[in-house]
């Protein structure tokens, strides 16, 4: 049975049967390995030097001499890069085949930031729906001491009045949104937030379909306005263009979804570029409703199965649910393809392209899998792996404004993975890992 499997069944209590390596107080590690992706670049043969939970030094071999009394780690088949960081999640709001606020708990934020970890996530914004229980965690659950990815995140975000997120659908509590009937209501519900902790304000500018009201452009210009006198980001949960547009020429930061229904035209493009406004396409947000309908043989990859709960894998078995799922997949196959469309137009017109992928907000968005999966879904869309990684490591901490993660390079923390095959050869060996390293320490090996 694969440790993947192992984890999968036992949960957090595996966690504890995990060796670690630490390194102690004034030590130093030396790692050498085939090849090593930096965020940026690749070197051959390459040497990384760690003290505690910092790199010092990162070069080629012939560069680096190797310190005095060092631990020395030959990894000389080998791939090394930076730990993932997802820019677009949720936790705590899944449990088996729901979702909801009912669920959200130390226990379950716990159980999805160890599952982003196994997945080699060290870093995950969890991008509103979160309870006022995420301020304690958001403090708590950062650091060596922590057994999985590192929490940041937007609290409960600002939504529309009898709008989205969608309190019915989603299963929201009250407290997982706030809705302001006013600009000032919106400053001050930013301004509180704020006031509790959180790392970049979320807003939801989407109408649903029609199906609910649309937030007034003057909401979520406060929104944004307040955000910035603040000094935090600001990100948009978007669908149409017309959205993406009002939301980029209001001042946000982030277009934290891809927009699906129709091409960008170069209008957006010129407001993104104008506005330095990072995209976050997560096309997996629509693939996700029937792409495992479609690949029943992955129920036969350790690598998926591992990811999934009981109840997931038993409904992704069922003939009956593939035939539903794929019977009523059109329209999110359509958003997929304009997502994907769009995400080329942009990445190729030079917009700043981050990793996100919306997983943890249902039980079909799958924590740790739905980021490799984006990353495929990325080179798809006519990205380079290199460009792809970057997206997933450096430019990822850059738009959570992480000065000194997403990187492999002095100053820098040491987060990084070591894969058995090289990603930027076929994406799909980011799915080979080996180890999983965070501060220093090695916290998963397979």
């Amino acid at each position: 049975m694969s440790v993947f499997r192992q984890l999968s069944l036992f949960g957090l209590l595996s966690l504890l049967l995990i060796s670690t390596v630490r390194a102690e107080s004034n030590s130093t590690i030396v790692i050498d390995s085939a090849r090593l992706f930096d965020g940026e670049h690749v070197i051959e043969q390459a040497r990384m030097v760690i003290e505690n939970d910092t790199i010092i030094a990162v070069g080629s071999q012939q560069e680096i001499a190797l310190p005095a009394q060092a631990r020395h780690l030959s990894y000389a088949n080998r791939f090394i890069m930076p730990g993932l960081i997802a820019a677009h999640s949720h936790v705590g709001t899944v449990s088996g085949l729901q979702h909801g606020g009912d669920f959200y708990s130390r226990e379950t934020v716990m159980r999805d930031l160890a599952q982003f970890q196994r997945y080699g996530v060290v870093a995950v914004n969890a991008l509103g729906l979160n309870r006022p229980l995420f301020h304690e965690l958001r403090n708590e659950m950062r650091g060596s001491h922590h057994r999985g990815a590192d929490l940041y995140g937007a609290g409960a975000g600002v939504g529309a009045i009898d709008g989205a997120p969608p309190k019915g659908r989603m299963g929201l509590t009250e407290d997982q949104a706030e809705r302001p009937a006013t600009p000032a209501a919106a400053r001050l519900a930013v301004k509180q937030m704020n006031d509790a902790g959180i790392d970049m304000v979320k807003v939801w500018v989407d109408g649903m379909g029609g199906d609910v009201p649309t937030m007034p452009a003057e909401i979520y210009q406060a929104a944004f306005e307040e955000a910035h006198a603040l000094g935090l980001p600001s990100a948009a949960h978007i669908h149409y263009l017309d959205d993406a547009k009002g939301v980029v020429a209001a001042g946000v930061n982030v277009v934290a979804h891809g927009v699906r229904d129709t091409d960008v035209d170069q209008e957006f493009i010129d407001l993104m570029l104008a506005g330095d406004v990072w995209y976050v396409p997560t096309i997996n947000i629509n693939e996700a409703e029937y792409i495992y309908a479609q690949h029943p043989e992955w129920l036969h990859d350790p690598f998926f199965t591992a990811s999934l709960s009981p109840e997931l894998q038993q409904q992704l078995s069922d003939d009956s649910w593939r035939e539903a799922a794929l019977a009523k997949s059109e329209k999110n196959r359509q958003s997929v393809n304009y997502n994907i469309k769009n995400l080329t137009k942009l990445h190729n017109a030079g917009v700043k392209i981050a990793l996100g992928t919306d997983s943890g907000a249902t039980a079909l968005r799958i924590p740790g899998f739905a980021e490799h999966r984006e990353l495929e879904l990325m080179v798809q869309a006519g990205m380079s792996t290199t460009s792809v990684l970057q997206a997933a490591t450096a430019n990822a901490a850059a738009m959570m404004q992480l000065p000194n993660r997403g990187r492999l390079a002095a100053g820098y923390q040491a987060d990084f993975m070591v894969l058995s095959a090289d990603p930027t050869f076929n994406i799909l060996a980011s799915r080979q890992i080996v180890e999983v390293w965070r501060y220093g320490i090695q916290q998963e090996k397979f």
